[in-house]
């Protein structure tokens, strides 16, 4: 047991190359979650509500396309493995959807600006992202069987993808300035984006192996036939995740996370209409990224201090919801200095979680093995996708709803107090509560526990 615990897997550039991957994902989440809304609502001329309608309809679509796409990735055998033929060709549709957004024709009624709108964007989500994102995240359990290396894996991952989230929250603003502004200039800046995710998925497909049937299945103290293993449908599938109540909290946790993240990439409308500076996205964003990168970088040293991924994260995130608290009382301040500060701070102790989330999955989807006796970690990250597109998109719809509940006007050089108080409420107050509601659940995520005393009575 301990040999196949000290076991390695992964050179330096495999996991590089690895989570250089996150690029591609996140050029597309970030500029969609950041800038589409004030996109469609101010250079569009849409509106706030409709389009939070749409997205709201459009998760409807991707109920189960997230479990399907997971059970084809389990059920794959193709000579580049069973992930990474989905992770590589699913991302071209990403980008030609990600620009087709960006491309709503102007001279059409309203009606057809919605409809291209709507189809886009669902292809996007429903299809091609969550065939590449759930592919990515399952090649975590399919190329090493390390843990250490997985979190490993995971922290360098969300480096590159935070990383990519405060460049683009940094520099798009300026890049459709530079461009001359306008749909034109939001087209170019997508295109621009489009080819950097085709490039630097690409290189992440190609940088790393994914372990054979026999490699995976050495040394477990659980045989099972390969064949038989692989015999399950769609319904099988979702029985064996709901039966796993460990993956139900993942992906409950993960669904408030990405909540979280859309509410504060709403932040756009915070900067512009109460700080009155646009351009203060980036610095948030910076004081946001910049600590959250530190903290990945000490996630796999303090992972092994503490002698699993359970108190780092109750703790980490404990931490979280105090400095958005901070970041409310220093928002009613008008300090925005101290609520930098407040946002470094939160962003810290969120930090671990997403440096160990893939690794928490991969122990959550040992844990259907040890009590299943089955294989299916393409769907078990099936959580992934499914948190990033219900979380982001109930975060954009419901900003969507409630700016216009609040009498939101897009362009306007001025905006009315309930749409101020309301921004007050989108911007400090629900990230703070999403947070606590992820600490919440992170007090009974103790996966690695129940997979040691399973072992024990095996």
């Amino acid at each position: 047991m301990n040999q196949k615990k000290e076991k390695t897997y992964l050179n330096w550039y495999n996991k590089i190359g690895y989570g250089s991957g996150d690029i591609a994902g996140n050029v597309v989440y970030a500029l969609l979650s950041a800038f589409v809304m004030i996109f469609l609502t101010d250079t569009v001329g849409m509106n706030a509500g409709v389009v939070g309608t749409l997205i709201a309809v459009s998760k409807l679509f991707d109920g189960v396309s997230d479990i399907f796409f997971g059970s084809l990735i389990d059920k794959t055998k193709t000579r580049m493995g069973k992930a990474r033929p989905w992770m590589f060709y699913g991302y071209f549709g990403c980008a030609v959807c990600l620009v087709a957004i960006f491309c709503i024709p102007a001279g059409v009624s309203a009606t057809a600006q919605y409809a291209w709108f709507f189809i886009a964007y669902t292809l996007l989500n429903a299809g091609f992202y969550t065939a590449n994102n759930i592919a990515y995240s399952a090649l975590t359990a399919l190329i090493t069987k390390n843990n250490n290396e997985r979190v490993q894996m995971g922290s360098i991952r969300f480096m590159f993808a935070f990383g990519t989230s405060m460049l683009i929250q940094t520099i798009t603003v300026g890049l459709v300035a530079h461009f001359g502004g306008g749909a034109a200039a939001w087209r170019t800046v997508a295109i621009i984006y489009a080819v950097v995710g085709v490039i630097s998925n690409t290189i992440s497909v190609l940088s790393v192996r994914e372990l054979s049937e026999e490699e995976l299945a050495e040394g477990e103290e659980i045989q099972r036939d390969t064949g038989a293993e692989e015999k399950y449908t769609l319904a099988d599938a979702f029985r064996l995740l709901v039966q796993n109540k460990y993956y139900l909290m993942i992906c409950a946790a993960f669904i408030l996370m990405q909540i979280y993240t859309a509410t504060l990439n709403m932040g756009i409308y915070y900067m512009t209409y109460v700080l009155k500076n646009a351009n203060l996205l980036g610095v948030f964003s910076w004081a946001i990224n910049i600590p959250m990168i530190i903290g990945l970088l000490f996630t796999p040293f303090l992972v092994a201090k503490f002698g699993g991924m359970y108190k780092l994260n109750l703790m980490g995130y404990t931490l979280g919801t105090i400095g958005r608290l901070g970041v409310v009382i220093a928002g009613y301040m008008g300090s925005v200095p101290l609520m930098l500060i407040c946002t470094a701070v939160a962003a810290i102790g969120m930090s671990p979680l997403q440096g160990d989330m893939n690794a928490l999955i991969a122990t959550c989807s040992e844990y259907t093995f040890l009590t299943h006796g089955k294989r299916v970690d393409g769907t078990m990250y099936s959580c992934t996708s499914l948190g990033t597109k219900l979380g982001g998109g109930i975060g954009t719809a419901l900003a969507g709803w409630l700016l216009a509940f609040s009498g939101y006007v897009g362009g306007a050089a001025q905006q009315t107090a309930s749409t101020l108080n309301m921004l007050h409420i989108m911007y400090l107050w629900m990230p703070m509560i999403f947070n606590l509601l992820i600490t919440l659940i992170l007090t009974r995520l103790n996966v690695e526990k129940a997979n040691e005393e399973l072992r024990k009575q095996k």
